[in-house]
């Protein structure tokens, strides 16, 4: 067996245990942690405090973020994950590839057209490289849908109507945290939507050419709740009375890993993770219409609302010679509420295909275990243990990351301006 790949962690709040806890498992064979970087030192406890306790691995060296250039120089990693706040991702990524690491960083890889241009000229620069995890690749019927597409079950691809719902416990939760800020996430249409454009790029095997966008804040919000009567409000839930029987209050000293991680952290950052989702300073989009037309012609319309009833899509591709359709009902979650296998696991899954002069047809996936409709361990096994050939290109560089993003940095330009946005003058390639 060849030598371990070191690794150092920076942002050890709610994605980064997906990260430390594969490696402190399954994967200690072939990988080891050696440090945490943030900038709240509460928390790096607490996360090495799950390293040992329930992963029964060592705890690992803590800097703090003004400290990441010392960690690089003394921790020596091959590898930098990035889990922070989107915001910062690209600070990270940039001077990690500049110290001689490569990187691996959670979706999206950033927020805007300028810091996605630093990332690119960074790459060129370096020679280093960028894993973007999007795990949504690997799930099975996401794979079955490139494969009957790439095999011609429906000819070519003209046009792609694709529906995502966020429901009251999801996708209520982007309006409690950091993400209500738009400069914080890019909105919904870059933070979550970069795993959907991301998918249509990767099903299609084309990328994003025009981008025409709505989007507006309809239903969260202290003025939407004004409108629909609500007269009792409140800043954040825990501890609060008013938030006593509101169904979208996140009551942190309810939940001990939540309380560990966030309320007993909030000392040192003022990071408040239960703020009301009918306050007021909400400036992302909770309902969203997006269309975009490819280098390869064809057409998506594509819908997200994030407080609907039940979680999931659909979606249909329609081709030359036929239509395939999948609908998608997914487990709703609460970032870091419960069990990480929950994350977007399935709970019903079709995919049936129409084609043009025959009966249709279902198929049949094997069904994926774990998180993100099982593309979560797939996705793992390939960071971070031996990864096998893979037909379908699923591992994504930084110009799969600034492709998907692209879409949603465009729509949230378009909407700004209520004008269609080329996707190739917001950056250059090399």
């Amino acid at each position: 067996m060849g030598e371990k790949k070191k690794y150092v962690l920076v942002g050890t709040g709610g994605r980064a245990e997906f990260f430390y806890s594969a490696i402190a498992t399954d994967f200690r064979e072939t990988s080891e942690l050696l440090a945490f970087c943030d900038i709240n030192q509460t928390r790096m406890n607490y996360a090495n405090k799950r390293l040992t306790d329930k992963y029964n691995y060592h705890a690992v060296r803590t800097y703090k973020s003004d400290e990441f250039d010392q960690m690089i120089e003394t921790e020596k990693p091959d590898y930098v994950i990035v889990t922070s706040v989107d915001r910062t991702h690209h600070k990270y990524i940039i001077r990690a590839m500049e110290l001689g690491c490569d990187v691996i960083t959670e979706k999206p890889m950033t927020v805007d057209e300028k810091k996605c241009q630093e990332i690119i000229d960074a790459v060129e620069r370096t020679g280093r490289n960028v894993r973007v995890t999007f795990n949504y690749r690997y799930a099975p019927h996401h794979t079955k849908a490139r494969e009957l597409i790439a095999d011609g079950a429906i000819g070519q691809v003209t046009s792609v109507h694709f529906e995502w719902l966020l429901n009251t416990q999801h996708g209520a939760d982007y309006f409690r945290r950091w993400h209500r800020n738009k400069n914080n996430s890019g909105g919904l249409l870059v933070h979550k939507s970069t795993h959907h454009f991301d998918l249509v790029n990767f099903w299609i095997g084309s990328q994003p050419d025009t981008v025409f966008a709505f989007g507006d804040l309809l239903f969260y919000g202290r003025e939407n709740a004004e409108k629909r009567g609500v007269t009792q409000f409140y800043e954040r839930a825990t501890g609060n009375e008013n938030a006593q029987d509101d169904p979208f209050a996140l009551h942190l000293d309810k939940n001990d890993h939540l309380k560990s991680m966030y309320l007993d952290a909030e000392h040192e950052d003022g990071y408040r993770r239960d703020q009301s989702v009918f306050g007021d300073g909400i400036n992302i989009e909770d309902t969203m219409g997006v269309m975009v037309r490819y280098k390869n012609n064809a057409i998506l319309t594509y819908s997200l609302n994030a407080y609907l009833p039940w979680e999931g899509y659909r979606i249909a591709f329609n081709g030359t010679k036929g239509r395939l359709e999948m609908s998608i009902v997914e487990q709703s979650y609460v970032n870091s509420g419960g069990e990480k296998s929950l994350e977007g696991a399935l709970k019903g899954k079709t995919i049936t295909v129409y084609p043009m002069f025959a009966a249709p047809y279902e198929v049949e996936v094997e069904e994926g275990k774990g998180g993100h409709g099982g593309g979560d361990p797939v996705l793992l096994n390939d960071l971070f243990g031996t990864p096998v050939e893979d037909k379908f290109n699923r591992a994504a560089n930084h110009v799969d990351g600034a492709r998907s993003i692209l879409t949603g940095i465009a729509a949230n330009r378009s909407i700004q301006t209520g004008q269609a946005v080329k996707v190739d003058e917001l950056v250059k390639f090399h």
